[in-house]
C-alpha cells in the first residue's frame, strides 16, 4: 500500500519545528515539511504566492496541513492543485471568521505600525525578559518564530488580516480549533472539530489530540 504525502505549512514567521510532537506513523504517510518563501514585492498576491508555494509540493493528490496562517495558504494552495484532504488548524475559512479587531485593522491600517523589527531581531530583546517564565516564553519563541525578515512580516500581516477567503472552499476541508483560541476565537468559528482547552498554539501542547484527529480525518 503505496503511502499518503502529506504536505505541512507552518504557522506566521514559524518554521517546521512547530510540528515536531505530533506522532503521525511513518508506515502509513510520506511527510514532508513546507517552508516560507519570501514575497517577491509587498504587493504579490497571496495567490500567486500560493502558486509559488506550489512549486514545491512533487506529488499528486496530496494532503495539505496548515496551522494559523499556514491554514489560510493551504486553502489558496487548494485552488492551483488536487488535493486528497485540506486540514486546517487554529485558522480561518474566510473573513467572516476573523475577529472584529482585524476587520477594524484592516479599515484603520493600523497593522502598518507593527513592530516587526522586534520579531525579526528577537535576539536583541531577550535580555529585557525578567523572570523564569517570561525567559522560557522568550526561549519558545526564539525556537519557533524562526522567520524574521521584515519584508515577509509585513507582507503575511497584511494578508491574514485582509483575507476575505478563496473562490472555491474546498469540499475536503477539515478545521480542527480550539476553545481557547484568543486570536481566532472559537465564537467566530463554523464547522469545525473543537479540541477543548486548545489555545492557538494548541499544534504544541495538543499534539496529541490533533494527531487522533488528523488521522481519522484521513481515514475516509
Amino acid at each position: 500500500m503505496s503511502k499518503t504525502a502529506i504536505y505541512f505549512i507552518p504557522g506566521l514567521a514559524a518554521g517546521p519545528e512547530i510540528f515536531e510532537n505530533l506522532t503521525l506513523q511513518d508506515s502509513l504517510y510520506d511527510l514532508h515539511y513546507l517552508q516560507w518563501k519570501m514575497p517577491l514585492h509587498q504587493e504579490e498576491t497571496i495567490a500567486n504566492y500560493a502558486m509559488r508555494m506550489c512549486e514545491d509540493i512533487h506529488h499528486k493528490n496530496p494532503v495539505l496541513i496548515g496551522v494559523s496562517f499556514g491554514g489560510i495558504m493551504a486553502q489558496e494552495m487548494s485552488q492551483f492543485i488536487a488535493t486528497k484532504k485540506v486540514i486546517i488548524i487554529s485558522s480561518v475559512k474566510n473573513k467572516n471568521e476573523l475577529p472584529k479587531r482585524f476587520k477594524l485593522a484592516s479599515f484603520t491600517k493600523v497593522y502598518k505600525l507593527f513592530p516587526s523589527k522586534i520579531v525579526a531581531n528577537f535576539e536583541d530583546y531577550t535580555k529585557y525578559f525578567l523572570g523564569k517564565s517570561l525567559k522560557k516564553r522568550a526561549d519558545l519563541y526564539k525556537k519557533y518564530l524562526s522567520v524574521r525578515n521584515s519584508s515577509y512580516l509585513h507582507w503575511s500581516i497584511y494578508n491574514v488580516i485582509n483575507w476575505h477567503g478563496v473562490i472555491k472552499t474546498p469540499q475536503n476541508l477539515v478545521h480542527i480549533h480550539g476553545t481557547e483560541d484568543k486570536v481566532f476565537p472559537l465564537k467566530n468559528i463554523s464547522n469545525c472539530v473543537v479540541i477543548e482547552g486548545g489555545t492557538h498554539v494548541m499544534i504544541l501542547r495538543k499534539a496529541k489530540t490533533i494527531t487522533r484527529h488528523i488521522q481519522e480525518s484521513l481515514s475516509f
